[in-house]
């Protein structure tokens, strides 16, 4: 039987509807989610993973958020000044903040997690090299003093995706960036609850009473007041589709983070269930390689597999023939970006012959591919599926690998060799507005040891790069954003395997579900 034909059926079955969780009158108010996949890592800092970040959203806060502009507003922050011709920016915390601990956030925990965060996130690396000292000035005062302007320094303590700038004690932001924080002290509306953690099944979070939202602004995006209306939150792990499917339309859970779409309207004529796409959720599937290793770390091999690809292949393999839901003829900006441009995706042609014969002439002799590919990530899986066929297509020797989601995140940090339980390449995708501009585009980043797992190196990119923010205006930024596709399709950082708008479902019991990925403050019984 067919998943639709089975969900169909089971929900046939269902006709005494159960009353969503948020509705139940239980004792403690419990708002329940099945999220994309288990959350393997709880570091947001260290982990580019988006279950990871939306978890950091829940404990942890940040200085600026982001509106639904891309605006970046005052979160943990009364207010900034800035002095000495755009080289001096006072950053003045608001009153009321704590963590966990009881204990108060100071201006000292602010300059620790910021440097951490720096060392690991694109857009932090930047903003570090223009700065030449990040101090606490007192208890409530962070001030950096810049080398030279950087305008753009409030967006990037604001950047919503992955890593994520969250501010944590001086305790653990001292822990080394290339190691994982395990213990979750954060200052955000929620508490992780670690001794109901099972692994593969079940998170809980609850809310923190010591939180104070701020007085003003409209929750948006990332931004505005925080309000924690529910006790607690239950993430529940349901890696089968029609399960959780079926768990959404008896109400025995709230809200699915990513139904997959040949669900999608089925779940939409229940008549009590929400189905929504932003554009803030979209993201560009992607094959990452690893450059420590042959044969990818050669860029003739990666240049012969471009002529291969066809985008709408592997964009209908996730989410159907309905365009609604995917663009192709992707570049190496996020469609929705002002920046974005087809220019050099032509040669993605969907033709394996070019590409086979391209790669004969190479040094490529039918080494071992090792491919890793989560099948517990629907979305993820189906991109890795399409992707071995193509490449085996080409004349490649693919093992792929079919792990769950965060054995892929655990082994992607590997620089041990492929056959030593290391990788070559990887699949997954480039989440929101990290990809709308260099800044904060982790795919682009080709800094060696302080990238992106792959570690790439290309100095004309970075050149690029740094270019870019030194740019006067738009029509600049544009120009140079053609220039750093033109070079990502000569060294092929990653292959962008087109754009996909994830759709996300909740019931009709629920209210204040902001834009973007899952955030649980302002959502409420409706």
């Amino acid at each position: 039987m067919r998943r639709r034909d089975l969900l169909k059926a089971s929900a046939a079955g269902l006709a005494g509807l159960a009353m969503p969780a948020v509705l139940r009158g239980e004792s403690a108010r419990v708002l329940r989610f099945v999220p994309q996949a288990d959350l393997a890592v709880l570091d947001p800092v260290w982990t580019t993973a988006d279950v990871t970040r939306n978890h950091g959203y829940l404990v942890f806060d940040t200085l600026y958020g982001v509106d639904r502009n891309y605006a970046p507003q005052p979160q943990m922050l009364e207010g900034h000044v800035v002095e000495n011709d755009g080289k001096t920016w006072r950053l003045t915390l608001r009153d009321g903040l704590r963590f966990h601990d009881g204990e108060k956030v100071r201006a000292a925990d602010v300059v620790a997690s910021l440097k951490r965060w720096a060392a690991r996130d694109a857009y932090g690396l930047a903003l570090m090299a223009a700065t030449d000292e990040l101090a606490a000035d007192d208890d409530r005062v962070v001030q950096f003093r810049l080398k030279r302007p950087f305008p753009q320094l409030a967006n990037a303590l604001a950047k919503p995706g992955s890593n994520m700038p969250c501010i944590m004690p001086e305790r653990l932001a001292a822990t080394d960036p290339f190691k994982p924080v395990t213990e979750m002290v954060g200052s955000g509306p929620y508490r992780f609850l670690a001794g109901e953690r099972v692994f593969g099944s079940q998170v809980v979070y609850e809310k923190f009473a010591g939180y104070v939202p701020r007085a003003s602004g409209e929750p948006s995006y990332t931004a505005g007041p925080k309000v924690a209306y529910f006790d607690r939150i239950h993430w529940t792990v349901i890696p089968d589709p029609t399960t959780a499917a079926n768990a959404l339309v008896s109400g025995e859970v709230d809200w699915w983070e990513q139904p997959p779409v040949d669900l999608v309207a089925l779940l939409a004529a229940d008549g009590k269930i929400e189905v929504r796409v932003d554009e803030a959720a979209s993201a560009i599937g992607v094959i990452r390689f690893n450059f420590l290793f042959p044969p990818f770390d050669d860029p003739a091999v990666r240049r012969a597999i471009l002529p291969a690809i066809n985008q709408a292949d592997f964009m209908t393999a996730v989410a159907g023939t309905d365009r609604r839901y995917w663009r192709d003829k992707i570049g190496v900006f996020n469609a929705v970006s002002p920046l974005a441009t087809e220019a050099g995706t032509e040669i993605m042609a969907g033709d394996p012959a070019a590409a086979k014969a391209a790669l004969a002439k190479t040094r490529y002799r039918g080494e071992r591919v090792v491919a890793l590919t989560p099948v517990d990530f629907p979305s993820i899986n189906a991109l890795g599926q399409v992707g071995a066929a193509v490449l085996r297509a080409i004349g490649m020797e693919v093992d792929l690998q079919g792990l769950d989601w965060g054995a892929v995140v655990q082994r992607r940090t590997s620089k041990n060799p492929p056959d030593q339980h290391g990788w070559n390449l990887f699949f997954t995708y480039l989440q929101g507005p990290n990809e709308f501009s260099p800044a904060a585009h982790l795919g682009l980043r080709a800094n060696g040891d302080k990238g992106w797992f792959g570690w790439p190196s290309d100095p004309t990119l970075e050149a690029l790069r740094d270019a870019w923010f030194a740019a006067p205006d738009l029509a600049a930024q544009q120009r140079l954003c053609a220039e750093i596709q033109a070079e990502a399709f000569r060294f092929v950082p990653f292959i962008p395997l087109g754009q996909y708008f994830q759709p996300t479902a909740y019931r009709r019991g629920l209210a204040g579900v902001r834009e973007g990925f899952a955030q649980f403050y302002s959502v409420r019984p409706g």
